[in-house]
């Protein structure tokens, strides 16, 4: 068997990984022999195992958590797993129109090349 896990360090971070014997790893990070990341984090405590039939999809899905932000590992690891989907959306902010586009922050009436002009309308159309 294989696990993906999440162990809490003393500085509060998350630490993901994935192992074939889950006792003998935890063991190894809290003495120093583990990750890097950890042994300057020492003791960890384990906050969450999941159990795969094999190490490549245990690694598959320590990658995946990897790729999460704090919010979402910490409702992984309380088994809020409806707040997932939601803390998966991304939130973009409008994107602010560069100053050479905006014609009242150009400084004048300065000529433009046609490329300019091109460019000014697609990014004045696209924020309308």
């Amino acid at each position: 068997m294989a696990w993906m896990y999440l162990l809490e360090c003393s500085d509060g971070s998350y630490y993901v990984g994935s192992s074939n014997d889950l006792e003998r790893r935890i063991w190894e990070h809290n003495e120093g022999l583990g990750a890097k990341y950890t042994a300057r984090r020492r003791p960890v405590k384990l906050v969450y195992a999941a159990e795969f039939a094999s190490i490549a999809e245990a690694y598959e899905r320590e990658k995946q958590v990897q790729g999460w932000g704090r919010a979402k590992r910490k409702a992984l690891i309380d088994g809020d797993y409806g707040a997932l989907p939601e803390l998966a959306r991304k939130r973009f902010e409008r994107c602010r129109t560069p100053s050479r586009f905006r014609p009242d922050q150009r400084g004048g009436e300065e000529e433009t090349s046609s490329e300019e002009s091109a460019n000014r309308a697609l990014v004045e159309r696209l924020l309308e």
